[in-house]
């Protein structure tokens, strides 16, 4: 058999690939029809357009109710219409669907699925032989669908366009006046490491009376001080600070090293927003942001670190309970029943607002009678499981 030529050999293999990587690609879309039917996307259509409908519908409203209340206080503050619009509503319809968006999940899955009922659509679904179990498919795709969308712009995208809302909110209809300085402030920076400030200005990110002391088991070893501080904004790398004016006491044993000093650029464990609390801060924080200022805050021993908890927990306990909320309404609304949709409806706002009131008042224990901020955050979608489960098995199969 004559020998190919290389160049041949090599194209033939180039391309060998690029057909490989098409015909997986068309076997995983056929796998993926496969298993969604086409009974399974028309359930899954009708569950998303509901739900996108009722989230148009109910946030329209709460934005007319919602300016309805604040237009006294609005016209008061003499609030800049561009700013009404564009950094309070733009920035409240994500945050207030997202907010509530396992109530939304639950009121779209029992309307249309009674609706589906009611149209004895669901007895011919079973009639072809179709489970329970298997009814639930599309509706548990549809349910991770949200639950993934929702967990991600509550993670990291919502909280960036919730800085411009709560800043609003503080200055126009709260009226709360910026705090500019800060006196007396101490706090643990690191283990062993305790600073302290006489006065910051946050308006020139600057200090003086600055002190900073280092304890290895409960003994000093060191001690520095600084007559001013300045925090540095140029600068590439977090917690960057100038000192100016310092003097560092070292002790070893019974000696002791003293070093002076006009300038001293250092890195100190802390940023300026640390020595300022804003109401809602946790609701700017992304889930990498709110986990690594709930362990500064620890460290040092700050009070209020429960309400960061609480909201840490719940970006990721309000996302599951899409699938909890779903399989408690698919499970009530299934079945035809004599009084129509209404009763189901009746019952799953019910429950929809009792998982609310219940999660309100778990968070509220947490906060104030210090509840472990897991188990408060949790505790509902926990009982809620157990009553989908309950009428999962209740549910004729």
């Amino acid at each position: 058999m004559p020998l190919k030529p290389f160049h041949t050999l090599r194209n033939g293999l180039a391309r060998r690939p690029f057909k490989f990587g098409i015909k997986s690609r068309f076997s995983a879309m056929r796998n993926m029809r496969a298993w969604l039917g086409l009974l399974d996307r028309y359930i899954i259509y009708r569950f998303l357009s509901t739900y996108i409908f009722l989230i148009a519908i109910i946030i329209t409203i709460a934005v007319i109710f919602d300016f309805n209340e604040k237009i006294d206080k609005l016209t008061q503050s003499h609030a800049p219409f561009s700013k009404i619009v564009f950094d309070y509503y733009i920035n409240f319809v994500p945050y207030f669907a997202n907010l509530f968006s396992p109530l939304f999940v639950f009121i779209a899955v029992i309307f249309f699925t009674s609706k589906m009922a009611g149209n004895s659509e669901i007895i011919a679904m079973k009639s072809t032989g179709m489970s329970f179990r298997r009814l639930l498919r599309p509706y548990m795709f549809s349910a991770a669908l949200i639950a993934l969308t929702t967990f991600l712009l509550g993670a990291y995208v919502i909280p960036q366009s919730n800085v411009a809302r709560v800043n609003f909110e503080n200055r126009y209809i709260k009226k709360r006046t910026d705090i500019t300085s800060v006196d007396n402030v101490q706090m643990q920076v690191d283990t062993g490491v305790v600073a302290y400030i006489t006065h910051f200005d946050n308006t020139t990110k600057s200090g003086y009376g600055f002190s900073l002391d280092k304890f290895v088991d409960k003994k000093l070893v060191s001690h520095l001080t600084a007559q001013t501080i300045q925090y540095d904004t140029l600068s590439e790398r977090r917690f960057s600070w100038t000192l100016r004016g310092y003097h560092i006491r070292t002790l070893k044993g019974m000696r002791e090293k003293l070093e002076s000093g006009d300038r001293l650029d250092t890195m100190i464990i802390m940023e300026p927003k640390d020595f300022f609390y804003v109401r809602g801060q946790q609701e700017t924080m992304t889930v990498p942001e709110l986990k690594e200022f709930i362990a500064r805050q620890k460290l040092r021993g700050a009070a209020g670190v429960s309400t960061f908890e609480v909201e840490y927990y719940k970006r990721f306990a309000m996302p599951f309970a899409a699938f909890i909320l779903t399989l408690i309404g698919v499970s009530l609304s299934c079945e035809k029943r004599k009084g129509g949709m209404g009763t189901s409806i009746g019952v799953g706002l019910a429950l929809s607002f009792g998982y609310i009131l219940f999660q309100t008042i778990s968070a509220t224990f947490a906060i104030n009678a210090g509840w472990p901020a897991a188990l408060a955050v949790w505790l509902p979608n926990v009982l809620f499981a157990i009553v989908a489960i309950v009428l999962y098995f209740r549910t004729p199969q």
